[in-house]
């Protein structure tokens, strides 16, 4: 015996709802972790830089280490223009849309800024330090996590000048397709950790 038409539309609202966890759960799969923009957009920095090469700068508007580094993070974003798209990414869940373009206009920031709530980004680039970088090759394959440069020896602790660019260094190599020198560098500064 057919079941009644209410009865089949409620077994097709069932499995509907039972099928879209793991479809969207799929999809954030297929697609890599979103954040969100300053106006609550869900955005995926790695799909949405047009092919080129995704630099990703983790930092806290209360953290003076990723503070310090505003200027030099400008200069790199400038240097690459059209050849890598930098992103800000604000992992502090507590760190509204309101403070975020409060502090990017205090310290000149023209980058787009986004909002890593939930650390998915912080998850598929290795960070635990703002302020820590990610190169991602335009495929979307992470080939760099660490330190802008050696500038801070410890937190509290720099040289007068960085005698390493490790940042620039990896970028230039995301953008020739090859290796990074050192896919890695120990980052000073505030741990993400401490935001949980």
């Amino acid at each position: 015996m057919c079941p009644g038409k209410n009865s089949f539309l409620h077994v097709l609202a069932v499995l509907f709802c039972l099928t879209a966890i793991p479809l969207s759960a799929q999809s954030q799969a297929a697609f890599g972790p979103s954040a969100f923009d300053l106006s609550g957009k869900s955005v995926d920095p790695l799909t949405a830089s047009g092919g080129q090469v995704v630099v990703l700068i983790f930092v806290r508007t209360n953290c003076p280490v990723s503070n310090r580094y505003a200027p030099t993070i400008q200069q790199l974003s400038q240097a690459f223009a059209g050849k890598a798209k930098f992103w800000l990414i604000y992992p502090d869940k507590n760190e509204s849309s309101q403070t975020i373009l409060a502090h990017d206009h205090d310290y000149r920031y023209d980058l787009p800024a986004l909002r890593d709530p939930q650390h998915l980004l912080v998850k598929k680039a290795n960070i635990t330090i703002t302020p820590e970088a990610a190169v991602f090759a335009p495929d979307g394959h992470l080939v760099y996590h660490g330190r802008i440069d050696n500038w801070f020896v410890d937190f509290g602790r720099k040289r007068t000048v960085p005698t390493t660019h490790d940042l620039r260094d990896a970028i230039d190599a995301a953008i020739a397709g090859t290796p990074a020198t050192l896919p890695t560098q120990q980052a000073v500064g505030c741990y993400v950790s401490d935001l949980d």
